[in-house]
């Protein structure tokens, strides 16, 4: 009945299973991640097609804790579970960081991914754990995603880096670092910690690194039994639109881009739109072709900033690559209000 596969490997001192086949197999990809005795599951659907006219990538990746995963019941009245905890909301931002430009270019289809907190020994921090099911449920699922990532956090206890340590020894730790990344390279990291040196810190991000390495061989053996075939994806090539793009409006957007004030720039901007749409829109023109050239004005802009970046060392508003915008900070700027302030950088 059930196409069931588990991995365990021993990870940081203690057993990391990654199993799949049971539970929500329904979905494109799920997985159940236990560390200790904390277990987490996630799932991960994407839907077929894109939107009609949909120009983003419309990824949702969501954390959540349930007060049943430590053996709770929720107080109050209504005996029921509460909005996001700013825990749950840091947890989601820190799985979506690192999964995010693994997506293939162009994958536009909508894709959730969801991760839920079942059970929680209070001494492992399901954060990791969180963000190694998901990595796993996005191997299995057959997307276009170019991981499997790994994840782990590093602390700092007299001196010696320490795996994953456990919730009861962070207080003692120096640093609190997460790293994610995938097999050869780091994608995200973020810390909390005392005064460190720059070579420790960098000692930290390659440990972790290194640390977990069995896990994404841990996920790579998984998917190798379990995963869905790959989807059919294949990235749009607009090149030759774009050259033409570049030939028509290409010195028009470059003189925009040196225009310091913004509104001013902003005009520049669409008139070089108006243009392209007066060259290449047409009434017999489709929606899906006005999206594909729309698209290719964005991707000619973004190049054009890229290399003038690279190219002369200074942004669009003539700042180097290390000067911040000029920043204005007042307080009591309301009579009567409590704690009132205004925040003002550059133009925003």
């Amino acid at each position: 009945m059930f196409d069931h596969h588990s991995i365990e490997i021993e990870w940081g001192g203690r057993p990391l299973t990654l199993e799949t086949g049971k539970v929500a197999r329904q979905a494109d990809g799920s997985v159940i991640a236990t560390y200790g005795e904390t277990v987490v599951h996630a799932t991960v659907v994407a839907a077929k097609s894109p939107k009609p006219g949909q120009d983003f990538f419309p990824l949702t990746v969501n954390y959540q804790e349930k007060t049943y995963a430590a053996g709770k019941i929720p107080g109050g009245f209504f005996k029921r579970e509460g909005r996001p905890s700013e825990k749950e909301t840091l947890t989601s931002r820190l799985i979506d960081r690192p999964i995010r430009p693994l997506f293939a270019e162009g994958f536009k289809c909508d894709t959730q991914v969801i991760i839920t907190v079942l059970q929680h020994d209070l001494e492992n921090d399901p954060d990791i754990v969180a963000m190694v099911a998901a990595s796993a449920a996005l191997a299995l699922s057959g997307v276009p995603f170019q991981g499997p990532i790994g994840g782990a956090r590093v602390g700092l206890i007299d001196g010696e880096f320490v795996l994953n340590p456990n919730i009861d020894e962070m207080p003692e730790s120096d640093l609190d670092l997460v790293v994610a990344g995938t097999k050869d390279a780091v994608l995200m990291v973020e810390s909390e910690a005392k005064q460190l040196d720059e070579e420790t810190m960098l000692g930290a991000v390659m440990f972790g690194h290194e640390g977990f390495q069995p896990v994404i061989d841990a996920i790579n053996e998984l998917a190798g039994k379990a995963a869905k075939p790959a989807r059919a994806h294949e990235v749009p090539d607009h090149s030759d639109l774009e050259k033409k793009m570049e030939k028509l409006v290409g010195k028009d957007i470059a003189a925009a881009y040196t225009i310091s004030d913004k509104q001013e720039r902003y005009d520049a901007l669409d008139a070089a739109k108006a243009k392209v749409k007066e060259e290449f829109v047409s009434e017999e023109t489709s929606a899906d072709e006005v999206q594909v050239i729309m698209d290719s004005f964005k991707h000619l802009q973004a190049n054009v900033v890229r290399g003038s970046i690279l190219k002369t060392g200074k942004r669009i508003d003539g700042r180097d690559t290390k000067t911040v915008r000029p920043i204005v900070s007042e307080v009591g700027v309301l009579p009567r209000t409590h704690g009132s302030a205004l925040f003002t950088r550059g133009e925003t």
